[in-house]
């Protein structure tokens, strides 16, 4: 049975030497196979995991590489298990570690930064100087599971302290793999934009981060909120979850004369641009009045033009964010469970890990309008459509 010099476990919850764990194999090919269950360090907890959400960036991950790095290059055939928006369970604690509790249910950021340059000294973590430098002798101590590191498409992993984000029983296991999408939400309005209430935002893209940057910006007080997309299903979810106006892209020929008639006529304050499409930029820029700011959230697979003269000429602000840095996920952990927004409305189906390949489909091709698919490693009957 697992046992290991200055790592504390507890005979309540016994770990085993061994866990099953997805690794990558060619692009596009999983296998279910056997791992050592992993040992924290200094500053480590081991986490049971629970339940992981998909992203679509793990999509990307398995099919293509990036942005995973593995061993300074591309993760394929390394032993790698991607995944990396769980929660769970602590089950060990490393060295020194007293600030958690063998037992304690926890949900996790992605990234824990090496501490020492200095993007990791002004708290911006996700954008660590040292990301990826971690391997063997070059230990700077930075993480990222799921992209540097192993992730969480298995039954344990180690995460750094500063990872955790404590929840309550109250939470589900399936509402907590959201807090870290919430959290990139509200990164973007809290810290680069700077919202308070009252002023007027326009979210574009009703994947998960989108329809939770509503939201979390009509939580903070944010008049109106207005939400972007192409699919009514989502723009219904959206207006669920606070949207004051929605648009359908695709049956509005001007979308920012639309915006702009919404909100009395001139551009908003606030654009999180959550889309990612080739034109989403331009479109975001037009539709914020002079000296607004507009967040970039989302990854395009390729260069976009931007129109540069128009941001100069209107003292337009642009920020682009990675992830969700500065602790903001406890904010958002906050919020949820004050029941501030109900997050579990985006989460649309459940598989048990072993039919991990089929939830991967199901996230991929959207089938029966699948938003966050959610794998669930233990415990409980594992239902394939959400609970409402």
């Amino acid at each position: 049975m697992y046992a290991t010099p200055s790592v504390k476990t507890s005979p309540d919850m016994p770990v085993p030497d061994t866990m099953r764990a997805w690794v990558l194999g060619d692009p596009g090919e999983l296998k279910l196979v056997d791992k050592p269950v992993p040992v924290p360090k200094r500053a480590e907890v081991l986490v049971r995991i629970d339940a992981v959400a998909i992203c679509a960036t793990d999509l990307d991950v398995i099919a293509n590489g990036p942005p995973a790095m593995i061993q300074g290059g591309l993760p394929f055939n390394k032993n790698f298990t991607p995944g990396h928006e769980y929660m769970g369970t602590v089950a060990a604690l490393g060295p020194g570690v007293d600030e958690y509790k063998i037992g304690q249910r926890i949900t996790v950021e992605i990234h824990a930064g090496c501490g020492q340059c200095k993007r990791c000294r002004e708290g911006m973590y996700t954008s660590c100087h040292n990301y990826g430098l971690n391997y063997g002798d070059v230990d700077k101590g930075h993480r990222a599971n799921g992209f540097t590191t192993d992730g969480g498409f298995c039954e344990y992993q180690v995460n750094n302290i500063n990872t955790l984000v404590a929840i309550p029983d109250a939470m589900s296991d399936e509402e907590a793999t959201l807090v870290v999408t919430a959290g990139t939400a509200m990164y973007g309005l809290t810290e680069l934009g700077g919202l308070v209430a009252g002023e007027s935002v326009v979210v574009t893209g009703p994947g998960p981060i989108g329809l939770l940057g509503v939201a979390v910006a009509k939580a903070l007080g944010a008049q109106p909120v207005i939400l972007t997309g192409t699919r009514d299903n989502r723009l219904a979810i959206g207006r669920a979850l606070g949207a004051d106006h929605v648009i359908n892209v695709r049956k509005e020929p001007d979308v920012v004369a639309a915006v702009k008639k919404l909100n009395g006529g001139k551009g908003v304050d606030y654009v999180l641009e959550c889309a990612g499409a080739p034109n989403s930029v331009n479109d975001a820029v037009r539709m914020v009045n002079r000296g607004g700011k507009v967040c970039l959230a989302a990854f395009p697979h390729e260069e976009t033009p931007v129109d540069i003269a128009h941001i100069v000429r209107n003292n337009i602000y642009l920020y682009g964010i990675r992830g969700e840095g500065k602790s903001a996920t406890h904010r958002a952990e906050a919020f949820m469970s004050q029941k501030r927004f109900d997050a579990t409305k985006i989460h649309t189906h459940t598989f048990a890990l072993e039919d991990l390949p089929t939830a991967l489909k199901y996230a991929r091709e959207r089938i029966g309008d699948a938003i966050k698919v959610v794998v669930k490693a233990r415990h409980g009957k594992v239902q394939q459509v959400a609970a409402e």
